[in-house]
């Protein structure tokens, strides 16, 4: 059954050892080797859910993602998506993609969810979709959060989008974070919070590491700017944060306080 999976998989090692991307996996052992379990992850780069899947596959998962479906591309990209068991996700009527990842989780299924339903231009831990705690809460599956950082210098957002970034050996940290359950009188936006916090500890953690830190005077649009980089800030970056209005606001990471509001679309491009 999971022989597209395995293909696929290939084809992703064999594009990483062209990119001589250095994979650091840590954590591992908070994934669980069977059983229903949400991987809720941070979303720094198109290529994320490569390098989530690499470190699952060490446990023996095979993750079915939560993905845009436009991706459904005719064809070859339909056909791979559809047997690797990812769920295509409409933001206009996303309770099909819901009620899907339910199922498979009843089916003991790993099920990879990037609940801020985009790519953070401050590279920051943006407001936060409540799915990961509606499912976690009626399936008593456990969640597990993955911190993500380093794709963001192969190829993620811009303005103007960048081009992928070619450069061999770029260095990209994967943490699986401790597993943690959801009870079935918690409430949504309590654990949604809870998991907007914890997310922006770990990718913190990641990118104070000395290896992933700029170099003096370097100027790093890849690096957030509360930390001395020169992405957007969060104030900037909200400009281009097009959420669905149910999206958690945050009272976690940089310059948040309760009661924020989400931006409701663009109003200029931030300084890169």
């Amino acid at each position: 059954m999971e022989l597209a999976y395995r293909f696929t998989n290939g084809l992703g090692r064999a594009l990483l050892g062209a990119l001589g991307a250095r994979v650091h996996v840590s954590g591992e052992a908070n994934l669980p080797t069977a059983g229903p379990v949400i991987l809720a992850a941070n979303h720094v780069a198109y290529p994320d859910f490569v390098f989530v899947e690499k470190g699952a596959v060490r446990r023996g998962r095979y993750v079915r993602f939560l993905t845009r479906y436009d991706a459904w591309v005719p064809g070859p990209p339909a056909w791979f998506l559809t047997r690797m068991r990812h769920v295509p996700v409409d933001r206009q009527a996303p309770a099909a993609a819901y009620l899907t990842a339910r199922r498979l989780l009843g089916e003991g299924e790993a099920v990879g969810i990037f609940p801020e339903a985009g790519i953070s231009y401050s590279f920051t831990v943006r407001a936060l979709m409540p799915g990961v705690a509606a499912l976690a809460r009626e399936t008593g599956a456990p969640v597990v959060p993955v911190a993500i950082w380093g794709s963001q210098r192969i190829w993620s957002v811009g303005v103007p989008e960048p081009s992928p970034e070619l450069t061999r050996g770029r260095r990209v940290d994967v943490r699986f974070g401790t597993p943690f359950r959801v009870g079935p009188d918690e409430d949504l936006t309590a654990v949604t919070t809870e998991l907007g916090h914890r997310l922006t500890a770990m990718v913190e953690e990641l990118q104070r590491m000395p290896e992933h830190r700029p170099r003096p005077g370097e100027y790093a649009a890849w690096y957030p700017a509360h930390l001395g980089g020169h992405a957007p800030t969060t104030d900037l970056a909200a400009r281009h944060d097009v959420l669905p209005k149910n999206a958690v606001s945050p009272t976690w990471g940089p310059g948040q306080r309760a009661g924020a509001t989400c931006a409701s679309g663009p109003a200029g491009p931030p300084p890169r």
